[in-house]
Order: C-alpha cells, then structure tokens, then sequence
C-alpha cells in the first residue's frame, strides 16, 4: 500500500480528543489513528493509506508497526477524505452494570447509544465497520443489560429495539431534548420536544403517504411516535386536539365521493363549518350504506370504501369534538332494526373492531397493547390470528346448553330475531354436547355461503328467471333475513364461532382455549385460527393466508388479531365501538388505469397550491373515480420529499395513462405511470409560479414541498377563508356571517380585512344593497328552476332588510372577545385553539402578549439557524460556539457543506441567527414551542399585519383571560407522582384515574409535586420525596383518597 502525505494546515482543529495512551514514537503528529485517539477535523496533516478490502486507513507509523488494517479508526468516503472516528469510548464503561449509580447510567446509555448510531450507519450505510461483531454486539450487551437494570431510562430512541439504521442518520434533532431519558425530561423541554416531534411526524406522514417518498425507516419513524406517545403519557396536559398518537398516516386529500364538497379539503385544512357539514353528510352517507349493508343486504360500496368514509368521520369528530353528538356515529354500530323482524336486544353488546392497513399498524398495535398494560421487555403477549369472514355477524343464545334465540347485529344493542331461521342451518347445533356448558352463554359468529354454494344458488336463480345476487356475503345476508325460514332452509348457510357475549361462567381462561371449547361442543370453529406470540408471526400469518385466500372456498376481507388471555382482554377493555385487545388487518383494494386529463390547481386558506388530477371517470373498488389529488410539485415530478426520484423518477403528465390506487386511507391516489401508453406529444407539466386566484407571486420555503400564494389576505381565495375563519365558531362567532355571506359581502367590495365587518354599520346603504342583490339572484334562480315567475315584486319603499339589522345586531355584540378566541381569529400558522388558549393563560392580557411580540420578533432565529438544527445529530447545545462537535455530526455538516471551510462558515452563519432570549422566552410558554413562537414572530414583523391588528384592535376591546375554575376531587389540581410498582393498576390505569379527577401527573418528583403513590420497589423518587417533604402514600391510601 502506498502511503502519500501533504502539508499540515495551519488552522486548528474542532476536537482534540484525550489520548488513551501515548502514541508511538514513529506516529507522525497529526495521524488519524485508533491508536493514538487524536482527531483533527479541520488540519488533514497525512493523507492515510485506503485498504479498499478492508475499508480501513493506515496511518504510517501503524502501517509500519503492525501491517494490518485494524490499528487506525478512520474510514475513506466517497469523495476520498476521511470520516470520523468511533465515538470515544465512556469513562464508565468499565463499571459493572450493578454497579451504576443512576445517574452514570443515563450518562453511560447516550454514550453507548451513540456508538451503537455510529457503528450502524458504518456498518449498513458505508459499508465499512469499524469494529468487530463481537465487540459490537458486547455494546448493544452492555446497553440492554443497562435497560434492563434501570427501565425508565428507555426512550424512543432504544437501540436495545434497532436492528438496523435508516436511511438518514438516525432520527431528526429539530429538537434539542431527544436524547434526554423520559424520567429526566422537564414540562418545558418536553413541551418544546413534543411540538417538535409532532412537526417531524407530521413531515413523515406527508412524505409517506402523500408523496409515496419516506425519507426515514419505518423503525425510526415507529421510534418517533412511541417517543411522542411517552411524553404525552407523562405529561398528559400537554395533549392537543392534534393528538399525533391517535394518528394513523395522513388524512385525505381526495373525494370518497360527491355527495360534500368538503371531501377534497385536507383535515388540517377543515374549517369547524365546513366541518360541520361534512360531518353531516358524511353521517347521511355512512347511514344509508349501514342500511343498503345491514338490512337491505345490497351493499352500494366496498368493505374499503366504508372503511374510508368512518375513519373519516371519527377524525373530523376527534378534531373538532365539539361536533360530537349523542347520535353520533363512532358510538353506534350497524343500522337500526328493520320494522319487519322483532327484536332482540344484546345482554353485552355486539361491537364492531378497529382496523389496520399495512404492517406498521399492527406493529403499533402490538406495542400499544403492551403500552397500556405496562408490560416490561421479555414478557411475552399470546395473540390469535383468524380469518375474517365476509358474512352476517350473528349472536346465538344458549341456556341449559339448548338454542333458546338467535340475532344479527344490528346496531349493536339491537338485533333482529332470526330465530327460527337460524334453526335451518345445518351446521349450527340445536344443543350443546359435552362438558363444561355454562347456564347461560352467547354464542357469536359469522353466517356465510361457500363460493361453490353460492355459484350453484344463482345458477337456480337464472333457471328460476329470479334476480342473481352480487356476491356470497349479500347472499347469506338475503337468505338468513327471510320472513318465511323456509326459503332459508332451501339456502346453503353456514356458520363459523369465535367469540361470545353474555356468559354465566367460562370454561377456558383464553381466546383460542374458548374457540377450541366450541369445537367440543359441536359449534363449527375455523381450522386456520392460530397462536402467536409477536407481530412478525401476526404479518407472517396475514401473508399465508392472504396467499390461500383464493383456494380457501368462502370470502374473507383480512385476519383478525385478538389478545389470548381472557384477564389482558379484561384489563384492556374498550374504547368507542371497539375493543383494545383486537384489531382487523384488512386486506388491500385494487388498482385501475385511467386517462389523465388535466391538471387543476387549488388555493387553499394558507396560500397553499395543491394540484388535483381530473381523471377519465373509471371504476375503482366499486366506486367512480374521477379525481386524485396529485400533492404538490415534486410529486408531479417524480421527485420524493428527500430529492430522491420516486416512481423510478418518471413524471407525470397530461394525456398520461395512470395506475390509481384506492387502498387503505390513502385514496385515490395516483401510484404509476404507464410509459409504453404515453402520447408522442405529452410535455413535462409546467408548476405555476403565480396563484391562479390573485396572480401573486407563488414562493416555496426552504425544507417545504409546498409553494404557497404570497398574496394573503390580497389573494380572493385566502383572504375569503381567512375571514370566515375570523368569524367562525371559535373565533369571534359573529351570527349571520356565514360561508355565503362573507363571500357575497366580498364580491360586493364590503369586506377585505376583519376591521372591515365592524366599520360595515358606516355602509348600511352599500350593505342592504349587497343582500337585495343576493335575494334577487336567488328569486331569479327559483324562477330558472321552477319555470315559474314570481307573483310579486315589491317595491323599494317595502322592502324589509330584517338580515341586515340581525347582522349588525350580531356585530355590535361581538366588539368585546376574550383574548383566546381573538389570538385563535388572527389565523397565525401553528397558533390553534391550544396554543391560544396557553398564551391566554400566560400573559393574559393583549398588551402582553404583543409586547412579548416586540421584544422576541427581532430576536427569532434565522433560517441559517434552523438549517443547522436540520442536520441529523446537530442539536442547540451541540451548535453552540462553546461546545464541541462530535464525530457523527462532523460527518453530518461535512456531507452537507462539502469542505471544512464551508462547514466553519455555516456554523458561523447559524451562530449569528441563533434565537435571542425574548424569543426563548416565548417559545418555553406551555403548549407554545418554537415552531408556533416562530409563526407568532414572522406575524409580527410584518408590516401590514401590524396594521391590520391596530385598525382591529381600534375596533373591538379584548376582554382579559378569566380565572379558572377549581374541581372539587380531593386531588384537582394536584401534581401526582406515581413510583414502584401498583399491584391494583397498570401505570396508564393510574394516570389515566388521576387524569380524570383534575390532578396532573408527573414522572420525576420536584418541589411542586403534591402526593407521591409508592409502590413496592420505590427507590429514588421516594427518598427525594421524603426530603422535600412531599406526601406520601401507599397504592391502597391513594384509593382510599379518592374513592
């Protein structure tokens, strides 16, 4: 191997790490070597010996001392300078695990999850290990008996749980705080990391989803909702109506159908009106497909189609819950009982199940189970896995072990009597047989047609010149719901058990004990109901069934997922209309190929230019498609959220042949081009850079795949919902300015900012002429449509304008607003209804909050800033012009920035634009964070807005936050540690109990801690309980308390 040197530089280096003992005589100052542990960043002073085999350096003097490639640490990248050297190793490692002192644990785990960051990314990355497999596996070792010995040290960022590293370096560190254990994390800091975590993921979704172009591993982006998941656990106060937790993927952006207009707009981008209607129309759709389903046995849309159409509903609900009703559909199941059948109704009711519809759903669902119960690591979970059967749910009801009545469904608390219909199916016993047979049980099931008996059913329909039914399921539905049983008896009906409701004792202390218990007694169970014990054998088996479900000769739509154990399902319990302990892994939709025609631009509320394809109408799933929304430029591109091609980089373009897909809650979505169709003439599509609706200029933010309208409230299609947000619900709730309505007085030059609504009393005359106008258009309408012409015309001395004086009524009565609802009105990006609610909270008054404006406006951080805290591993601390950089995020700035030269010019740069101390200030308010201080800030600095808030604030007087209200649990507002173990409770039971009586819980004891409920086990929390003089109090005292 040839050695070549060059001239030392002259400038210093970034880190001098200390040596772990002296370097060889022969080492020349400045080498890069294992040996002697000195890097130099920055001074290149030997340009080190490359064995490509061995992907190695040799610095000379190992060269010439050993001859081997295992002396020196650096690695060779791809444009021939070296990387970084291992981590160094901690000055605990050499501490046995049992004798760690906490604190040098946590310590011990960052360093030795560094490593392990390191190694991976050397290892599957660069292809270029840096230590043996033994020595690494000894850290991982080392790092899980860690884990093991101190457990609430495990953050979202377990490497014990990785395997492999993703596609970037590790996870995002937007925050500063991702690598503080859990236990240690503060209200503030978490508050900060939480906005953070919400904003990463949030990125995932739309990359994954949307733009079909993840830019991290699923693993680390499992890692980042279970990071997420944690904190909102331990701090349950920090909770939005956005919870991500509750999220699966990305809301739609496409139609699930034409019946709303609504169906386009994004979730984030819903207003609470449109919502409203949406709702409503979706309830109306859900309602007749439940009836087309449930009683008319004639289905209008696929199992995925309505699965769509309620995750939809249950997401408006979840964000707006205002909007929740007693009716509401996320609490019922199936349709009411048809008129014609008596009823029944369900001692335990019939309830439907949660689905998933890819593997990282199971994987979460998995976790989740083992979240709630509190389970540590090694403690295994038993789960069954069955197909689900595409038939009528039915309930059998057996006492003294004979059939005593049957049911479907239903809604759930109601089913039909199919009694005596039920009794013509072979297959189900009339009574029981064999041991064990509790008084009184209920026996549920799906009541199904075979595939060869359903071809042979309307064979004799043909024959018979009767109509064919559509599929197997519509046909055992049809047959099990006669009014004459004989006709029932003449159908092949057949039946497979797997659950029960309502049961005097049960023989069996499992799932898959009790489905074989059935078995005994002569119930027909299906063959292909399995045990297992992780989420692999879950996916492992979904795939082989998936594999026979051709062969299997009935239908199924996807596996069902159940907790074995009887007691977990019991403490698990249920949430809405389903319960914890099971879920539907259903199994994907189809695909179609249709014409693409054009390509639309929307505006939204925020500015954003969103193109919707118009498609040749085509059948997908059982539904017309005629649009897909195609997501932003890049998309349309072939371009990825990380630069990298997607659909092997092909673009899309006008008179393309498209592959849409219509799966899960991603619909319809435009997956593929078919090349070999597309016409000679197709051009590459042309992304405008001006806003359709006001032909201002179109800019995108840096790290944004969206290009947003510069225009505000110039731009019609912004400023319109901008001031219908204003006056919405929430906001200042003004009464007959409604969607129609702001958008007459609009197009009539009346309003143009929120200021104006409260100067319209000086436009009476303009403004009663705007309403005759609309009621003259409406009147000419009717007459259009009816072909009728009005009677009468009154005239102008008779004409009421009973709208406008309600209007003005209703405007005058909304001068005073408090100030949450007047924050939330502005509609400052990031700034909802929590986050005003919390600068409410906290300054109290206008003045204050802009006065806190004033003074952290000059001071937010620069973009500079913000792209450094982008690079994976470079975090506030770690950019700061005192610390120092370690190896990863050398590498990290150098692949960015190119040269050492550049790097030091970034890093200057970015200094210079770090955030001042008002803006801190301002972001470190509760439930507030960078990300919406930010948003507050370049509000702010804007001129006009400042206008705009003067002539409003000249206008309406913003009342002061009011004074809380205080509950009368005897732990209201109480700050409630829990430590130990509860031998009554899970630790999520416990919070979730103290939750609902007004206290707060916390996960480290502090002096504002009120009540700590110790547990056997308790070690440190206790002792610095005792020394603050915190109460304390035994699990049972803490039920004693509050019951």
């Amino acid at each position: 191997m040839a050695v070549a040197a060059m001239k030392p530089a002259a400038s210093r280096a970034i880190v001098l790490e200390p040596a772990i003992r002296p370097p060889p005589a022969h080492a020349p100052d400045g080498a890069i070597c294992r040996s002697v542990r000195v890097v130099t960043f920055l001074d290149l002073d030997i340009l080190q010996t490359h064995d490509r085999k061995a992907s190695f350096f040799l610095c000379p003097g190992c060269d010439v001392a050993t001859g081997g490639p295992l002396e020196c640490g650096a690695t060779l990248g791809e444009n021939g300078g070296m990387s970084q050297t291992p981590p160094a190793p901690s000055p605990l490692r050499s501490i046995p695990v049992a004798d760690l002192a906490r604190e040098d644990a946590a310590n011990e785990l960052a360093a030795l999850q560094d490593e392990i960051a390191d190694h991976d990314r050397r290892y599957h990355q660069d292809d270029a290990p840096a230590l043996s497999e033994a020595d690494y596996d000894r850290l991982r070792r080392r790092c899980d008996e860690i884990l093991a010995r101190f457990p609430n040290l495990q953050t979202a960022e377990r490497r014990s749980q990785s395997l492999d590293v993703s596609s970037t370096t590790g996870f995002s560190t937007l925050s500063p705080f991702r690598f503080i254990p859990l236990a240690d994390l503060k209200r503030e800091d978490a508050a900060n990391e939480l906005a953070a975590l919400a904003d990463e993921i949030a990125a995932h979704d739309r990359r994954y989803y949307r733009e079909g172009a993840p830019t991290i591993s699923d693993a680390d982006y499992d890692r980042l909702r279970r990071r997420y998941e944690d904190i909102e656990a331990r701090f349950p106060n920090l909770q939005t109506a956005e919870r991500r937790s509750q999220r699966v993927g990305v809301s739609p952006t496409t139609s699930f159908s034409t019946l709303s207009p609504f169906r386009f707009i994004p979730l984030e981008d819903l207003k609470r009106k449109d919502a409203a209607k949406e709702l409503a129309a979706l309830a109306d759709e859900i309602a007749g497909h439940d009836r087309r389903y449930y009683q008319d046995d004639a289905p209008a849309v696929s199992d995925a189609d309505y699965d769509r159409l309620r995750r939809r509903y249950e997401e408006i609900e979840a964000r707006f819950p205002e909007l929740k009703t007693a009716d509401s559909l996320s609490e019922s199941v199936g349709a009411p009982v048809a008129s014609r059948f008596a009823k029944i109704t369900h001692s335990v009711p019939m309830l439907s199940l949660a689905n998933a519809f890819s593997d990282e759903e199971v994987e979460e669902f998995v976790a989740r189970v083992r979240r709630f119960l509190d389970l540590p690591e090694g403690v295994p979970v038993t789960f069954t896995a069955e197909p689900k059967i595409d038939g009528l749910s039915c309930s059998l009801r057996y006492e003294q072990g004979r059939l005593v009545s049957a049911a479907t469904r239903g809604d759930g608390q109601e089913g039909e009597d199919v009694t005596a219909n039920v009794r013509t199916i072979g297959e189900i016993p009339h009574r029981l047989s064999g041991a064990g047979i509790p008084e009184v049980i209920d026996v549920r099931g799906e009541v199904y047609m075979s595939g060869a008996d359903f071809r042979a059913l309307n064979a004799r329909q043909s024959e018979a010149g009767k109509p064919l039914f559509a599929n197997p399921r519509n046909a055992a539905a049809g047959s099990l719901r006669q009014l004459d049983s004989a006709v029932t008896a003449s159908r092949p009906l057949r039946f497979f058990a797997y659950a029960w409701g309502e049961a005097s004792g049960l023989p069996a202390d499992s799932q898959h004990g009790m489905v074989k218990t059935f078995a005994r007694w002569g119930l027909p169970t299906n063959d292909l109901t399995v045990l297992c014990h992780s989420a692999q054998d879950l996916l492992a088996h979904y795939r082989m069934i998936g594999e026979r479900r051709a062969t299997l000769g009935y239908d199924i739509d996807g596996v069902v997922y159940k907790v074995d154990s009887l007691d977990l399902q019991r403490r698990l319990g249920f949430i809405s209309r389903s319960p914890r302990w099971a879920i539907a892994h259903k199994f994907p939709a189809e695909r179609a190929v249709t014409e693409l025609l054009g390509i639309d631009i929307q505006v939204g509320r925020t500015g954003a230019l969103t193109p919707v394809a118009k498609l040749a109408p085509i059948t997908v799933g059982g539904v017309v498609v005629a649009n897909a929304s195609l997501h932003n430029e890049d998309y349309i591109a072939g371009i990825g959220g990380d630069g990298a091609p997607i659909r092997d980089g092909v673009d899309i373009r006008i008179g393309d042949f498209v592959t849409i897909q219509r799966a899960g809650d991603v619909i319809p979505q435009v997956v593929d081009v078919v090349l070999e169709r597309r016409p000679t003439g197709a051009v590459p599509y042309a992304f405008p850079h001006t806003c359709p609706a006001c032909g201002s200029h179109a800019a995108r933010e840096e790290n944004e795949s969206v290009r947003r309208c510069t225009g505000g409230l110039i731009c019609p299609a912004q400023a319109v919902e901008r001031i219908r947000h204003f006056v919405s619900r929430n906001a200042f709730d003004i009464e007959g300015l409604g969607d129609e309505n702001v958008q007459m007085l609009f197009d009539a030059g009346l309003l143009r900012t929120p200021a104006d609504i409260f100067r319209l009393h000086e436009r009476t005359d303009d403004l009663r002429q705007a309403f005759l106008a609309q009621r003259e258009a409406r009147a000419l309408q009717r007459e259009a449509e009816t072909g009728k012409a009005r009677k009468t015309v009154l005239t102008e001395d008779k004409r009421q304008f009973l709208g406008v004086d309600n209007l003005l009524s209703a405007i005058e009565g909304r001068r005073e607003v408090a100030l949450a609802r007047f924050l939330f009105a502005l509609g400052i990006r990031h700034v909802g209804e929590t986050t005003s609610k919390a600068l409410a909270r906290h300054f109290l008054t206008i003045e204050a909050v802009l006065a806190a404006l004033e003074a952290a406006a000059p001071g937010r951080p620069g973009e500079a800033w913000l792209r450094l805290l982008s690079v994976p591993g470079v975090g506030e601390k770690s950019a700061d012009d005192r610390a120092e950089l370690n190896a990863r995020q050398r590498v990290a700035l150098r692949d960015i920035h190119g040269t050492d030269r550049a790097v030091l010019a970034a890093l200057a740069q970015a200094r210079a634009q770090m955030p001042g101390a008002a803006f801190r200030q301002l972001a470190d308010v509760p439930d507030v964070g960078e990300v919406a201080a930010g948003s507050l800030c370049e509000f702010h600095a804007e001129d006009r807005n400042r206008t705009l808030l003067k002539a409003l604030l000249a206008q309406v007087r913003v009342t002061p936050q009011a004074a809380s209200v205080a509950s009368s649990s005897p732990v209201a507002g109480q700050t409630v540690v829990f430590t130990g173990t509860l031998e009554r409770m899970s630790r999520d039971e416990a919070k979730a109990m103290a939750e609902g009586l007004g206290a707060k819980v916390a996960g480290s004891v502090s002096a504002k801690t009120n009540i700590l409920v110790a547990g056997p086990g308790a070690g440190s929390k206790l002792e610095k309980a005792r020394a603050l003089g915190v109460r304390v109090i035994t699990e049972d005292e803490w039920f004693d308390l509050v019951s």
